[in-house]
């Protein structure tokens, strides 16, 4: 049961970024239909990094993609057979590493929005 709530989570974390990197897609694709006019120049860069929509959307985005990617990776290793304690081992590193990233991450999105 456990399982199945994590590969659910899975799943649902890949919607988020199919979503997210939708409208992260579009921004910069469709720049001149949405009013950007250099959506890589710095001023847009830093325009966009002040607003607290695009907080919210790089944040989720962050997290959804750490956790798929990671997850991800951490079921392949799992298809090896290496054995419980690896696992255990395997996934304890997983998580902190995906803490630690999360968190560095988040600082940066959030000390361009302060």
């Amino acid at each position: 049961m456990k399982n199945t709530r994590y590969w659910t989570l899975h799943l649902a974390a890949g919607l988020v970024m199919f979503f997210l990197l939708a409208i992260h897609m579009a921004i910069f694709h469709l720049d001149y239909i949405l009013g950007y006019e250099e959506p890589l120049s710095y001023s847009s860069v830093v325009m966009r990094a002040k607003q607290f929509f695009y907080l919210v959307m790089y944040i989720l985005l962050l997290g959804a993609g750490l956790y798929h990617g990671l997850y991800g990776f951490r079921r392949i290793v799992f298809e090896l057979s290496i054995g419980r304690v690896l696992e255990k081992i395997l996934t304890v590193c997983i998580v902190a590493a995906g803490v630690v990233m999360f968190i560095c991450g988040a600082f940066v999105v959030i000390g361009m929005f302060v």
